[in-house]
C-alpha cells in the first residue's frame, strides 16, 4: 500500500543520534507536539526527517512536510501549509479555516521546518489547528521552540568529537575523496578539525568537501586562520553558534572571487530554482554569462548549493540551505546590490509568468502547471518584491506587480489556488497605481475567483466597475472579460436567460478583437449549460463539441474537462450510460490533474448518477459521499442551484428508494471519509466485479428513464 505524504527520499547515510532518534520517534508518537531544537548547522532537519519516516506508518493519512525556511511574509504561512498538503480550497474562507477543516476527522502528522522567521504567526496556526484537529500531530524544527503549553522538546546538540562526529566526517570525506579513511596517520588531525568545528554536521560537511584539493592537515590549518579571520560575532552567544558561522564564513573565503559574488545574488532565491534563472539573475556586473554555469557547478562542488533532479526527469534545480543562504543574502546588502539583483529576480519570474499563460494554451498546459508549482516560493518572492518595494522603500512601479498577479490567473483558477489568488489580487488592487490594462486585467480576475469562491457580492461589484472602466477607457479586451465573468455569475445564480446574453455577448467581442484562449472556450462551454439549462441539449452538444475538437486541436486539457463534462450530461439524458461514463470520466482524470476540485465534483455527482443507472446503488451513494465532502471546499454553493445540484437530487432519490434511509446514510458515511485523490482512484481504477454491498440489477431503458419526473434539469429544480 502507498504511504501518503510528501517524504523527501534521503541522498545521504544518516549517521549517529540513535539515543536522539528513539526520543523523538517516541516523543512523536506519544505527544501532539514535538520540536526539535538547537542551533543552525547542528542537524535538526535531517534528525526530524528520519524520524518522521520511521513513524509515517502510523498515521492514517500520511506525514507532510512543510518547509518554511524560504516564506518572508506572516501572511503566507496557511498558504503554504495547505500548498504543501495539496489542499486546494475554492471558498472565501481564510486558509486556516480550510486547513482546519481539511484536518479535522485526520490523522496525520504535520512537519514544520524552519519556522524561525515566522514563529509567532507558526505557533497561533499549530495551537489552532492541535485544538481542533485531534488527530493531527506536529513535529517542528526550529532554532527557538514554538513556546506552545503541551510542547516536548527535544534540545539537539552537537555531535560526540571522538565517535559520531569523526564517523560522519570520514562517510562524507569518502564521498568526495573515494579510498579515503580515517588512519593511524591521519586520525589525531580529524578529531582537531572535528573538535575545532565543535561537531557541527553542516561544518563537517563542508570541511569534507576541501579534501578535493587539500589534506587533513591542509584543512586543518586553513582552518585555524580562518577562526582568526572571522571572530567578529557575538562574544556572548554560544560556541557552536559562531563555529557554523565561521564554517560557512571560512567556506566562502576559500571560494573565488566570482563564486562569492555569485553566492551572494544566489541569495535573492528562494526555494529551488534552474540554472536557465540563475544565468539571467546573477550574470553582469562582474559575472560574465559564460561564467555562472561553471560557477554554480563550482558552488555544487563545495556544499554551498545542493543539485535536486527533477522527478520528471526535467533539468537539475539548486536548493541553497537557509542558514547558507542568510550569509549570502548579508553580503548582498553590503555589497549594495539588493535592490538590483531583486529586480532582475523579479523580472525574470515576470517573464516566466508571461511565458506560462500563453503556454497554458498549448500541449504544454500540463507542464506550465508543474513549472508554477515548482517555482511558486518564488513567483511569491518576485509579487511580493513588485506590489511592496524593499524595506522602508516604496514600490518602483506597482503596476508590474498588478500584472504579474493578473497573469497567474491560471495558476489561480487551473491549478486550485483560489485562495492565494485572491491574497495576492487583493493586494494588487489596494496599492496605489494608475487605471491601466493591468489593474482592469487584475479586476477581472479577481471577479473570477470571487464568483468561484461563491462571493457573488464581491465579484458583481468589482466586474461591473471593470466593465465601466474599461468602456471609458476604450480597453476592449477588459471588457469582453468583465462581460464573460458577469455572464458566469449569471450562470451559477440560475439565472440563465441573463447568463446566455452577456456569454454571447462576450464570444462576438472575443471574436472580433481575435481573441482565442482558454478563457475564451470556457466561455462556450458555459454558453453551453446556459442553453442545455433552459432545455436545448442539441445546441448545447454542438457547442461542446466545437470546444472539445478546439481543445484537441491545440492540446488544451483544463477547459476540455468542462467540455466534456456537458457531453458526459447530454449523454446521460439521452440515455447512453456507456458514452457518458466514459466522457465523464475523462472529464474527471483530467479535472484530478489539475487539482481543480469545482470540475471534479461536478463530474463526481454525474458518475454517482450514471452508477446508481447501472445498478450500483451503494457505490452511487460512496460517490456522493466523498463529493460532498469535496462540495465544503466549493464556494460555489451549486447544491443551492436547481440546475447544477440536478444530477445529486435524481441521484439521491433513486438511491434512496433502493437501499432505504439507514444504508444510504451509511453509504454517504463511507464516501465521506474519501478525499480527492482517493475517490477518483475508486472511480477511474474501478473494480469490473460487483462492488461491496452491491446487488447488480439490469439498468434502467433509456425510455424509461425520460419519462421519470426528474431527470431533467428542469423537473430536478
Amino acid at each position: 500500500m502507498e504511504t501518503a505524504g510528501n517524504l523527501p527520499s534521503e541522498l545521504t547515510g544518516f549517521v549517529g543520534r540513535a539515543p536522539e532518534l528513539d526520543r523523538l520517534s517516541a516523543m512523536v508518537t506519544g505527544s501532539r507536539l514535538a520540536t526539535v531544537t538547537g542551533a543552525g548547522g547542528v542537524g535538526k532537519s535531517r534528525l526530524a526527517l528520519q524520524a518522521a519516516s520511521r513513524v509515517q506508518d502510523r498515521f492514517r493519512d500520511g506525514v507532510w512536510l512543510v518547509e518554511l525556511t524560504g516564506l518572508r511574509g506572516a501572511d503566507l504561512v496557511e498558504h503554504t501549509v495547505a500548498e504543501a498538503l495539496r489542499l486546494p480550497d475554492h471558498t472565501t474562507r481564510v486558509p486556516r479555516e480550510a486547513l482546519a477543516e481539511h484536518l479535522a476527522d485526520r490523522e496525520l502528522l504535520l512537519v514544520l521546518d524552519g519556522f524561525d522567521r515566522l514563529a509567532e504567526p507558526c505557533a497561533a496556526l499549530v495551537a489552532d489547528l492541535l485544538r481542533r484537529a485531534p488527530g493531527l500531530r506536529v513535529l517542528a524544527v526550529g532554532r527557538r521552540p514554538l513556546g506552545i503549553t503541551g510542547e516536548l522538546l527535544l534540545p539537539l546538540e552537537p555531535l560526540p568529537v571522538a565517535s559520531e562526529a569523526v564517523q560522519l566526517f570520514a562517510e562524507r570525506a569518502a564521498a568526495v575523496l573515494p579510498g579515503f579513511a580515517v588512519t593511524a596517520a591521519n586520525s589525531a588531525a580529524v578529531t582537531e578539525l572535528c573538535s575545532r568545528l565543535d561537531g557541527l554536521p553542516l561544518a563537517l560537511e563542508l570541511a569534507a568537501v576541501r579534501l578535493r584539493a587539500l589534506s587533513v592537515e591542509q584543512v586543518l590549518e586553513r582552518l585555524d586562520d580562518r577562526f582568526r579571520l572571522l571572530t567578529g560575532g557575538d562574544p556572548s552567544a554560544p560556541a557552536r553558534h559562531r563555529a557554523l558561522r565561521t564554517a560557512i564564513g571560512w567556506s566562502h573565503e576559500l571560494c573565488s572571487p566570482a563564486e562569492r559574488l555569485l553566492w551572494a545574488r544566489l541569495s535573492v532565491f528562494a526555494g529551488r530554482f534552474d540554472l536557465e534563472a540563475v544565468e539571467y539573475v546573477c550574470a553582469g556586473s562582474g559575472i560574465a554569462e559564460a561564467e555562472v554555469v561553471e560557477g554554480v557547478a563550482a558552488l555544487v562542488a563545495q556544499s554551498v548549493l545542493s543539485r535536486q533532479e527533477d522527478d520528471e526527469g526535467g533539468p537539475a534545480r539548486y536548493r541553497m540551505l537557509d542558514s547558507v543562504r542568510e550569509y549570502g543574502a548579508g553580503w548582498l546588502a553590503r555589497l549594495g546590490e539588493e535592490a538590483r539583483v531583486r529586480r532582475r529576480h523579479r523580472d525574470w519570474y515576470l517573464g516566466l509568468a508571461t511565458w506560462c499563460e500563453l503556454d497554458w494554451f498549448s500541449p504544454r498546459q500540463a507542464e506550465v502547471a508543474a513549472r508554477v508549482a515548482a517555482d511558486l516560493p518564488n513567483l511569491r518572492l518576485a509579487l511580493e518584491f513588485s506590489l511592496d518595494g524593499m524595506p522602508g522603500e516604496p514600490a518602483e512601479d506597482p503596476a508590474v506587480g498588478q500584472y504579474l498577479a493578473g497573469t497567474l490567473w491560471f495558476c489561480w483558477v487551473g491549478c486550485g489556488r483560489l485562495a492565494e489568488g485572491r491574497h495576492w489580487l487583493g493586494r494588487a488592487l489596494e496599492v496605489p497605481a494608475e487605471h491601466s490594462e493591468a489593474r482592469a486585467k487584475v479586476m477581472w480576475v479577481f471577479g473570477y475567483v470571487a464568483l468561484l469562491q461563491g462571493d457573488s457580492a464581491a465579484a458583481l461589484a468589482v466586474l461591473q466597475e471593470c466593465r465601466d472602466e474599461a468602456r471609458a477607457a476604450g480597453n476592449a479586451v477588459a471588457e469582453a472579460y468583465a462581460l464573460h465573468r458577469l455572464g458566469c455569475l449569471a450562470l451559477v445564480s440560475d439565472d440563465m436567460p441573463r447568463a446566455e446574453r452577456f456569454i454571447d455577448d462576450a464570444l462576438l467581442r472575443y471574436r472580433s478583437i481575435g481573441e482565442l484562449n482558454s478563457n475564451v472556450l470556457m466561455a462556450q462551454v458555459e454558453l453551453a449549460m446556459s442553453v442545455a439549462f433552459q432545455g436545448d441539449v442539441e445546441q448545447a452538444v454542438r457547442l461542446a463539441e466545437e470546444v472539445r475538437d478546439i481543445c484537441r486541436d491545440h492540446g488544451e486539457r483544463w477547459t476540455l474537462a468542462y467540455a466534456l463534462y456537458v457531453l458526459g450530461y447530454a449523454a446521460w439524458l439521452a440515455g447512453e450510460p456507456e458514452r457518458a461514463r466514459r466522457l465523464t470520466e475523462e472529464s474527471l482524470a483530467i479535472d484530478h490533474a489539475f487539482d481543480d476540485l469545482v470540475g471534479a465534483v461536478l463530474a463526481l455527482e454525474l458518475l454517482a448518477l450514471i452508477t446508481e443507472g447501472e445498478g450500483a446503488p451503494y457505490e452511487a451513494a460512496v460517490l456522493q459521499g466523498a463529493a460532498g465532502r469535496l462540495w465544503e471546499s466549493v464556494g460555489l454553493r451549486l447544491f443551492g442551484s436547481r440546475y447544477f445540484n440536478a444530477p445529486h437530487a435524481v441521484c439521491e432519490q433513486r438511491v434512496r428508494s433502493a437501499l432505504g434511509d439507514a444504508a444510504y446514510a451509511a453509504a454517504l458515511g463511507e464516501g465521506a471519509l474519501l478525499g480527492l485523490d482517493a475517490a477518483a482512484h475508486r472511480v477511474l481504477n474501478r473494480p469490473r466485479t460487483p462492488l461491496r454491498g452491491e446487488v447488480r440489477g439490469a439498468p434502467r431503458t433509456p425510455a424509461a428513464r425520460t419519462h421519470e419526473p426528474a431527470a431533467s434539469p428542469e423537473a430536478a429544480g
